[in-house]
C-alpha cells in the first residue's frame, strides 16, 4: 500500500528537479487547489464577459492576459482527493485535484495552455471535442510528441464555437484516465444573452476501483469498478445543488469512465440542451427526468427549478448510488442465519448477519478497513438514505438569495404534505370480475359461498 505523503513526494520531486528556472520564471501562474469543496469563481475582471459556471466540488483555473491572448498553466501531477471523509485516493490530475479544474473561455478567444508534467511517466493533453489545427489535438506520437516528465509543452489555439467540452490525456490513456487525468471545458458565447441562465452547473462522472484498505486505484480495471462519483466525490459528500425557486437551471455532466450512467431528477423535467457537439436547437428539445449520459459523452440539460423541495439526483443504475461493495455477495434473502450466526459469533465477535430480509445496510456500524467507505450511507431528516456514490440533491428554496450556493439545510415541508403512517381502516379492495372478494383488512381471499369466509357450523 502507497502512503499519501510517499506518493505525493516521489512523484512530485521528480518533475520539479527537471523544469529549469528560467523555464518556468515565462510561465503563467499555475494555480492549486487541495480543497474538495465547490468553489464559486467571480464574474472575470478581464476579457470578454461571460457567466461562471460553478464546478460541483471543484473550480475553474484563473488565467492570465497577455498581448490578447488568455493564458493558462495547467500541471500534470500526482494528488491525493477525499473522495469522502474517512477515504482518500492516490490519483493523478492537474494542480492539485482530481478532476483537474474548469477551463472557461469566450467564443473567439485566443488561448495558450501551459502543459508541465509532473508525472512519473510522459503524458499528453486532448482537448475533447474541439475544433482546432491537428497538431494541437493532444494524440501522442500521432499529433505530438509526448510530454515527458519534467517538460512543459504549449498548445495554442482559438476557441471557435461555444459549448461544453473536456480534456483528458491522449498518452497511456487507460492507466491515466483510471488514475483520475480529466478536468472540464467550457466555451461560453460572445453575447453573454445568449444561452444565460440563472446557475450553470459542471462536473464529470468519475469510476474507481480502490480496494478497501488500499489507497491508488486499479488501472487495469474493464467494468467492475467499486467506487462511482460525481467530480471524485461519493454521497454524502457530494455536495447539493443549491437553486433559487424559479431559476432556470444548467447541469452540465461529463462522462468519462467505463460505462454509461442514465442521470435521473426527481420533481422536475428537463430538457437536453447541449451535448459536446454543440447546443441544441430549442426547436429540436424534448423532455425528459432521465438522460443516459454514454462513454466519451457530455449533456447539458436545463430546466426551471419551480418545485420546492430537495430533490434526489443520481444515476439510475441503482449499484452506482452504492460505495465499496463486493461484487460477489450471494443472495441470502430468506435464508434463517439464526444458528450459524451464533455459532460464528463464538469466532469472530462483533459478526452481523447482512442479507436475510433485504440488502438494506443504511444503518448498520460495521468495522470498516482502513480508507474505504460504507456500502450506503447519509443522513436525512427522516432518518437513513441508504445512498452513496453518484447521488446528490437538488436542493429548491423561494427564499434563497441569487449567487448564494450555501446549503440552506432540510427543506421545511407545508404541513400535510409529507408522506405518513396510516392508521385508519383501509378502503374495500377493488374486485375484477369473476375474481373472489379480499377481506379488507388482512388480503385473504373471501369464501363468498361461506358468507365472508368463517365457517357456520
Amino acid at each position: 500500500m502507497t502512503n499519501r505523503r510517499s506518493f505525493l513526494t516521489g512523484a512530485t520531486l521528480l518533475g520539479a528537479g527537471m523544469v529549469s528556472r528560467a523555464g518556468a520564471a515565462t510561465l503563467p501562474e499555475a494555480p492549486v487547489q487541495s480543497s474538495a469543496a465547490t468553489a464559486v469563481t467571480p464574474a472575470p475582471a478581464t476579457g470578454r464577459p461571460f457567466n461562471p459556471v460553478v464546478t460541483l466540488n471543484g473550480w475553474s483555473l484563473p488565467w492570465r492576459m497577455k498581448d490578447g491572448v488568455k493564458e493558462f498553466h495547467l500541471v500534470a501531477e500526482p494528488v491525493v482527493r477525499e473522495i469522502a471523509p474517512g477515504m482518500h485516493a492516490n490519483l493523478w490530475g492537474y494542480n492539485g485535484q482530481s478532476p483537474g479544474p474548469t477551463i472557461e473561455v469566450v467564443e473567439g478567444d485566443r488561448v495558450r495552455i501551459f502543459v508541465t508534467n509532473k508525472l512519473p511517466e510522459h503524458t499528453s493533453v486532448h482537448w475533447h471535442g474541439q475544433i482546432l489545427p491537428n497538431g494541437m489535438d493532444g494524440v501522442s506520437g500521432v499529433t505530438q510528441p509526448a510530454i515527458q516528465p519534467g517538460k512543459t509543452f504549449v498548445y495554442e489555439f482559438v476557441a471557435r464555437h461555444a459549448g461544453t467540452f473536456m480534456y483528458h490525456p491522449h498518452a497511456d490513456e487507460m492507466a491515466q484516465m483510471a488514475m483520475g487525468m480529466m478536468g472540464f471545458w467550457v466555451t461560453h458565447p460572445k453575447d453573454i444573452r445568449q444561452h444565460a441562465v440563472d446557475r450553470d452547473f459542471v462536473f464529470l462522472l468519475n469510476a474507481y476501483d480502490i480496494e478497501p484498505g488500499r489507497y491508488t486505484p486499479s488501472v487495469n480495471t474493464m467494468l467492475d469498478f467499486n467506487l462511482w462519483t460525481f467530480n471524485s466525490r461519493a454521497f454524502p459528500a457530494i455536495d447539493p445543488l443549491v437553486v433559487r425557486q424559479g431559476d432556470r437551471v444548467r447541469i452540465r455532466a461529463g462522462n468519462l469512465t467505463m460505462t454509461n450512467h442514465p442521470i435521473h431528477l426527481h420533481g422536475h423535467t428537463f430538457e437536453v440542451a447541449g451535448t459536446d457537439g454543440g447546443w441544441v436547437r430549442p426547436s429540436a428539445r424534448w423532455p425528459e427526468v432521465t438522460t443516459d449520459i454514454a462513454v466519451g459523452q457530455m449533456r447539458a440539460i436545463e430546466f426551471v427549478a419551480d418545485n420546492p423541495g430537495d430533490w434526489a439526483f443520481h444515476c439510475h443504475k441503482s449499484h452506482h448510488t452504492m460505495n465499496a461493495m463486493g461484487h460477489d455477495v450471494p443472495n441470502l434473502i430468506g435464508v434463517d442465519h439464526r444458528g450459524v450466526a451464533e455459532k460464528i459469533n463464538r469466532l469472530v465477535p462483533g459478526y452481523m448477519v447482512m442479507g436475510d430480509k433485504g440488502g438494506s445496510m443504511g444503518s448498520m456500524r460495521m468495522p470498516l478497513p482502513e480508507n474505504t467507505l460504507p456500502m450506503m450511507t447519509g443522513t436525512g431528516q427522516f432518518g437513513e438514505i441508504e445512498m452513496g456514490g453518484m447521488f446528490t440533491l437538488l436542493k429548491v428554496r423561494p427564499d434563497q438569495p441569487r449567487g448564494d450556493y450555501r446549503d440552506p439545510g432540510h427543506y421545511r415541508h407545508p404541513p400535510g404534505t409529507v408522506a405518513r403512517e396510516w392508521t385508519g381502516n383501509l378502503p374495500p379492495a377493488p374486485q375484477a370480475p369473476g375474481m373472489p372478494a379480499l377481506a379488507p383488512a388482512t388480503g385473504a381471499p373471501v369464501d363468498v359461498t361461506r358468507g365472508g369466509g368463517h365457517d357456520h357450523h
